[in-house]
């Protein structure tokens, strides 16, 4: 059987035909089996030499309580390396914006009919969600922080966000939380305060279309770009051509001092050993530990087992264990060292690696990186998906069949990985560039925007 061999300790090898796993060598039952040169789980029956090695076979070992000491490893670090050029939108508070979409931004769910309209009546974009109201401590927290990082995010021209006036959160508390903003750029509504929201509606956003069609592309060095890493529909391939493949990019963005985020945190248990000795210094390993710790208590606060995370499709693609999917995930971050580590909600600050607090859920993440700032997102996945969040999403293939089968969902096919890594690295960074100077994705060509927000706590 011709199998692909990860790291050299590994016991299993993987099959590129359909991303599953088959015993090296004889594992004998209770032993660790080994990928990515760590350990995935155990198995629960000896497994004969050749043998498909899976959920009837292998268990996780994950438990809610770990202890780490932090043992740092070299990691990739800004590094002096020139920057490449990109052309983008430079902002009046030093950012830079690579689209320069209007986006209409409701507080609350009652007014999303509203939303789209005004959207579908000028050509912007409406970022629809279904909470701001009812919504109590935590979640009304989140739901604020995420609108502000969207209405800060330096891709949009122009905001125009729409209010109802009875909501929890109001345009107010909105624009108290927002801090300082461009007057001309984000503007406000009350829809119970006017005659006419739609016709007011569509003429504000028409002004923020004026403002924004003055604006031009200048040249500016790419150590400016923040991009998210995010991976979806894992299957087998997942940590072996598209998520090293996007962490060679990650190596190569925070050379240069740009700076890259990865969220997923439920999808970082099991992969600790892989990416805790990676931290800048012990201030922000012990921040990382809380992060991991934090999550895994939330799961166990609800009565669920931290294991239970690979999903019916990740399982049909070739992973049986979190430890498994997790360090398949980690992949993405490449070899970055970890500079910081920020709340749901807070925008990213540094450049090198960000870890972002948030779940796994693939629009919830997308959502939680354009919120954090990122100008684009890197989005790998082995079964597919349609999905795109407010700024450009590029989705990368890990397989040849699936970037053939759903090119209108796909951009880049990851599979040449294998064969030609720095081909595939090149042309992966071509594309990112590309994107960042004004080429656009599959998801904004289908026009695939949505947002979706973290919810743990009481609607009322």
């Amino acid at each position: 059987m011709d199998l692909t061999v990860i790291a050299p300790n590994d016991n299993v090898g993987v099959s590129l035909e359909n991303g599953h796993k088959y015993a090296l060598r004889g594992i004998s039952r209770g032993e660790a089996v080994i990928k990515y040169g760590f350990k995935i789980g155990e198995a629960t029956a000896d497994i004969p030499k050749d043998a498909l090695v899976h959920t009837e076979n292998l268990r996780t070992c994950l438990t809610a309580d770990a202890d780490f000491v932090f043992d740092p490893c070299e990691a990739v670090a800004p590094d002096g390396t020139d920057a490449p050029m990109i052309s983008a939108y430079r902002r009046k508070n030093g950012e830079i914006g690579i689209r320069n979409d209007v986006f209409v931004i409701p507080t609350v769910g009652c007014v999303n009919a509203s939303a789209r309209r005004i959207a579908e009546m000028t050509g912007a974009i409406a970022l629809t969600h279904p909470y701001g109201c009812s919504q109590l401590g935590g979640d009304l927290d989140r739901t604020r922080d995420v609108l502000c990082g969207l209405i800060k995010n330096p891709n949009a021209g122009g905001v125009l966000v729409l209010g109802l006036g009875c909501e929890n959160l109001g345009i107010d508390s909105l624009k108290e939380a927002l801090g300082e903003y461009d007057g001309e750029r984000v503007v406000f509504l009350n829809s119970a305060d006017i005659p006419d929201e739609t016709a007011d509606g569509v003429a504000a956003v028409n002004r923020l279309k004026a403002v924004a069609s003055e604006d031009v592309r200048v040249t500016v060095p790419a150590s400016m770009l923040r991009v998210g890493l995010k991976c979806g529909g894992s299957d087998g391939l997942s940590g072996i051509t598209a998520n090293p493949l996007v962490g060679r990019i990650a190596d190569r963005l925070t050379s240069f001092g740009a700076s890259c985020a990865l969220t997923e945190v439920p999808e970082m248990f099991g992969a600790e050993q892989a990416l805790f000795p990676r931290c800048e210094n012990e201030e922000v390993f012990k921040k990382t530990v809380a992060l991991v710790s934090g999550f895994k208590k939330y799961y166990t606060d609800h009565g669920q087992p931290v294991s239970e995370n690979p999903s019916p499709g990740n399982k049909a693609g070739g992973i049986s264990t979190l430890e498994e999917k997790s360090l398949g995930c980690v992949q993405k971050g490449g070899r970055a060292q970890i500079t910081d580590v920020i709340s749901y909600g807070e925008r990213i600050k540094k450049p090198g690696l960000t870890l972002v607090d948030g779940p796994g859920n693939d629009l919830v993440a997308v959502t939680n990186l354009a919120a954090a700032g990122c100008h684009l997102i890197l989005f790998t996945t082995g079964r597919g998906t349609p999905l795109g969040g407010p700024v450009p999403t590029l989705k990368i293939a890990t397989n040849t069949a699936l970037f053939e089968r759903k090119r209108g969902w796909t951009d880049l096919d990851a599979q040449r990985f294998l064969s030609d890594p720095d081909g595939a690295e090149q042309e992966l960074f071509g594309l990112l560039l590309e994107t960042a100077c004004g080429k656009q994705t599959a998801n904004e060509i289908n026009g695939y925007r949505d947002i979706a927000i973290f919810k743990d706590g009481v609607t009322l």
